[in-house]
């Protein structure tokens, strides 16, 4: 018998956010099996993934740049301070935010056909058509979406990690009931119209958590506020390296559309499940992190800041890197039980599966990304992760142009991870440069053991693997569900045993938190 102990930490906060998580990633997986099965990898369902382009281009160059990075620092600053002028800070945040995002999102309603052509070059006429339309209805959510990330803001601010959690959740959930209701009337167009539905669901889940903070609303937009005002000089950094990002993914687009029908599919594909272990473990932790690391900068606490980077950061590793394995040794497994079915035909199946075997390789330093950039931000440095993200971009679209001549679409997918730790090194070198020793002993030793561990695992799993293609029927989902599941059992446990034998830290603040252990 164990009981949850959810005191305040890092570690119980990321519980909760990786749990949402958790859930929000298998309804992704649902939702991707939806779009296999009516859609398989087609060029239709290509136009709906570019049209997710210009949308979200808006929602991370006027939204995310400044609530990821320069928000919670400011406010929980001002927290400390004056509570009624931190609450005027997020009024006008809250009021720019809307007017910026509907002013820009209705001008682009009417100028998007002249800029589709740049997003997928590579397009017919009638398939670039599409992709106008499906743009046009998906730039209602960055509305939604711009008013949600306030919310989110505030409650992260607060440490209250439950609704902001569930907010994927609940957008997921909206794409998949367009998916089932709106697809079999409307067609494609039902899936944009699920993206919608979905990111007023964002919103909405958040609402009454975001009311219970104290927040009253005032119509008010102060420019001069000086708190608004280094929101904006912390934003523009950080802003200018999402624009990098996005031109990254704009680049890859690009590339993907002048390849074969359902490229740009298949690396959407094998992009969300890679997601699913960076999303639940790395973001979590890095989120539930950054007001502790935000606080302590605040208390010029450096041993404390340190302390909460370096747990952060093995517990990741902990997490990411043995799963990361799991996908490289299961990968055919898992893309056959998530995504085969319907029109999602092999030749499908093998690209994905190659394309994310060489998304697992990067997996680790994907995962780190979040956590280290936040600890810059936690110190008001936007800068630097702007710089060193400009330099992976370049890495990765040079890779790309290269690797794609010799692996197509797979070649991406190996750029993209490649470019993902030239990231996390520099970053590492940089913010050690900046901070000092990040308890780096520590940080290494852990990191070994958990590679060793990790490799272990990968082997039993391999082995077991093997075992099972001659114990069930290979020819059905459920023989593959067994094989694939009977292996990563296997490989976890023979991993959580060993972590118990070394004594890996990592875990006895698991059996803490879970109560396992006083």
């Amino acid at each position: 018998m164990f009981k949850l102990n959810f005191k305040q930490s890092v570690f119980s906060g990321a519980l909760i956010i990786g749990f949402a998580s958790l859930i929000s990633r298998i309804l992704g997986l649902v939702r991707d099996r939806i779009f296999a099965y009516e859609f398989g990898a087609s060029s239709t369902l290509d136009a709906y993934y570019a049209a997710f382009r210009i949308p979200d281009l808006v929602f991370n160059l006027l939204v995310l740049g400044a609530l990821s990075s320069a928000f919670v620092p400011v406010f929980v600053l001002y927290l400390n301070k004056d509570k009624k002028d931190a609450w005027r800070i997020v009024n006008s945040i809250l009021n720019l935010t809307s007017i910026a995002l509907v002013f820009i999102c209705a001008l682009l309603f009417v100028f998007i056909p002249r800029l589709v052509f740049l997003v997928a070059p590579g397009f017919s006429a009638e398939l670039g058509e599409l992709t106008v339309q499906l743009t046009r209805i998906m730039l209602i959510s960055p509305i939604f979406f711009g008013i949600s990330n306030v919310f989110s803001g505030v409650l992260n601010s607060f440490k209250r990690f439950l609704a902001y959690s569930f907010a994927p959740v609940f957008y997921n959930i909206g794409i998949i009931l367009g998916a089932i209701f709106l697809v079999p009337s409307y067609g494609i167009y039902g899936l944009a119209g699920g993206v919608v539905l979905g990111s007023f669901f964002h919103m909405l889940i958040q609402l009454p958590a975001f009311l219970r903070t104290g927040f009253k609303y005032r119509p008010v937009v102060s420019f001069k506020h000086p708190g608004v005002r280094k929101i904006g000089r912390l934003m523009l950094p950080r802003t200018l390296g999402l624009a990098m990002t996005q031109i990254n993914l704009w680049v890859v687009t690009v590339i993907a559309s002048l390849q074969s029908e359902g490229s740009i599919s298949i690396f959407n594909f094998a992009n969300n499940l890679q997601s699913l272990p960076v999303g639940i473990f790395g973001v979590a932790l890095s989120i539930a992190c950054f007001p502790y690391l935000a606080e302590a900068f605040s208390q010029n606490d450096k041993v404390k800041f340190r302390d909460h980077f370096s747990s952060a950061f093995s517990k990741i590793l902990f997490f990411v890197i043995p799963a990361s394995m799991l996908l490289l040794v299961a990968r055919a497994q898992i893309v056959r039980l998530v995504l085969g079915t319907g029109r999602f035909d092999w030749e499908d199946t093998y690209l994905t599966a190659q394309s994310l075997g060489y998304f697992a390789i990067g997996i680790f330093a994907q995962a780190l990304i979040p956590l280290v950039a936040r600890a810059f931000y936690a110190v008001h440095d936007t800068k630097t992760p702007v710089i060193i993200s400009i330099t992976s971009v370049i890495v990765n679209i040079v890779a790309s142009l290269i690797l794609v001549r010799m692996l197509g679409v797979m070649g991406l997918a190996l750029a993209f991870s490649m470019a993902a730790f030239v990231n996390i090194l520099l970053l590492l070198i940089m913010l050690r440069w900046k901070i000092g020793n990040l308890n780096d002993r520590a940080i290494v030793t852990s990191g070994f053991k958990i590679v060793l561990l990790s490799v272990v695992m990968a082997g039993v799993a391999y082995l077991m693997l093997q075992v099972m293609s001659y114990q069930v029927d290979m020819r059905t989902g459920w023989g593959i569900f067994m094989q694939a599941g009977v292996a990563a059992l296997t490989g976890g446990v023979v991993y959580v045993g060993l972590a118990q034998l070394f004594k890996l830290k990592e875990i006895e603040g698991i059996k803490e938190v879970l109560g396992m252990r006083k």
